[in-house]
């Protein structure tokens, strides 16, 4: 009963921040009349309800309102679905003959509306529903330890999903595989389906993000298949990918070049030497070449590290586990404000004009960390190295290694033009928030 109440009243607060965005659009609409475009006549809201509804009726058929989805999850489902009713009004409206009657400007600018501004409100609605402890829905979790803490933390900090790990008078069940059995699988599974509507399995296989991919049903013989792809290996992937750089960048590139003279007029101020610092890295198919940074270091930099390793030999350690310095004293007073910020990365967007690079993508890896990328390494090269990549926006300087390199081969297992585009607005929030930085 309280699950079919919260999905009412996120609908009827979905309908109502529709309505206000058709009035805001109405009056956008009418301050557009000029000589140059048509005039135009208001409508009434009751004349308009029609495409309220088909929003809604693709937002509720895309499960956004009877499942949990994270923001970015259920931000995709809530743009995809204002796209598909945008198409669908016009169908309707041409095939109906009424298409005369209704400005396709004011329906294009209703629904560049309602795609900006519908996930910032959800965002804001949901924060105050799920303030109530009543609407959160509660999770009983078992099965694999690591796989019930992680779960746990994220449900905890996660507020957007809206739930709660609870060990009694639960709403829905989390198994997580890992641990278990095919038999004990199917045991624990039997038993809670007895009792609960909603039992979910966490895969034991992480290394792939199954909500990508395809599941076939063979009724014949009651089997599934799920579909596996290696993402990033898919040629008509890779042209997506390298046009959405390509563009992006072209996009950027005027900003790029004000900000530019700025960091290139402190440098030459700060110290002397070049305003670039290039370094042979290794590239898509282990080629080797040359990344573009802004100079951070002074000229006689390593002389300045010897001295200072020989005073500091905890240094060593640490840079062999995380291949970074503490404190390192090659570093300018500018180039410790351009790396705290990032901003002397901001010079490889070069790199992704001459597509050396790409906006997102494994690190640009070092010519002599080659080898210590092991079996990893045919995964990592296969690919252009990035400006920006998962590990940058899941704990940068704060993972070792390792974990890093595992991040990388999820990334391009699981690529999406959708996971670019908000890898790409977390490294925003990343950086401003300064997580991990050196």
């Amino acid at each position: 009963m309280k699950k079919y109440f919260l999905n009412s009243i996120i609908i009827i607060i979905d309908i109502f921040f529709l309505v206000g965005i058709f009035y805001l659009t109405q009056y956008v609409r009418v301050e557009l009349n000029t000589t140059s475009i048509p005039v135009f006549d208001e409508y009434s809201l009751q004349r308009f309800s029609f495409v309220i509804i088909v929003a809604i009726a693709i937002m509720f058929y895309e499960k956004i309102y009877t499942l949990r989805y994270d923001f970015w999850q259920e931000t995709y489902r809530v743009l995809k679905s204002l796209f598909l009713a945008y198409f669908i009004v016009l169908a309707l409206l041409t095939l109906q003959k009424t298409s005369l009657e209704y400005s396709r400007l004011f329906i294009t600018l209703y629904f560049s509306f309602a795609m900006l501004l519908l996930p910032v409100a959800k965002r804001f609605a949901k924060r105050v529903i799920y303030s109530f402890s009543f609407f959160k829905k509660r999770v009983f979790i078992i099965g694999d330890e690591e796989q019930v803490t992680i779960l746990k933390n994220e449900f905890e900090k996660n507020w957007y999903l809206g739930m709660q790990p609870s060990q009694k008078n639960y709403d829905m069940v989390i198994i997580s595989s890992k641990s278990l059995d095919l038999e004990k699988m199917n045991a624990k599974i039997e038993k809670y389906l007895d009792d609960n509507d909603e039992v979910y399995v966490v895969p034991y296989v992480t290394s792939i993000n199954f909500a990508n991919s395809n599941i076939m049903e063979y009724s014949n013989i009651r089997y599934n298949t799920i579909q596996i792809q290696n993402k990033l290996l898919i040629k008509r992937n890779i042209w997506i990918k390298n046009g959405f750089d390509l563009f992006v960048a072209l996009m950027i590139l005027p900003l790029f070049l004000i900000i530019h003279t700025f960091i290139a007029f402190a440098i030459k101020l700060d110290s002397k030497g070049s305003i670039f610092f290039r370094q042979e890295r290794l590239g898509k198919n282990d080629e080797v070449f040359l990344c573009y940074k802004y100079r951070t270091m002074y000229e006689n930099s390593q002389k300045l590290l010897s001295e200072y390793l020989k005073a500091h030999p905890e240094e060593v350690e640490y840079y062999k586990e995380f291949h970074k310095y503490k404190n390192d004293p090659r570093i300018t007073k500018v180039g410790k404000f351009l790396r705290t910020t990032s901003l002397d990365e901001l010079a490889q967007v070069i790199n992704v004009l001459k597509a050396d690079m790409s906006l997102v993508g494994p690190r640009p890896y070092m010519l002599n960390e080659s080898e210590k990328l092991g079996d990893n390494k045919h995964f990592i090269l296969k690919v252009r190295p990035g400006i920006t990549g998962l590990w940058q926006v899941s704990g940068r300087n704060n993972l070792t290694f390792k974990e890093r390199n595992e991040l990388e081969v999820w990334y391009i297992k699981n690529w999406s033009l959708w996971a670019d585009f908000v890898i790409l607005i977390k490294t925003i929030k990343v950086v401003l928030a300064k997580v991990g930085a050196k």
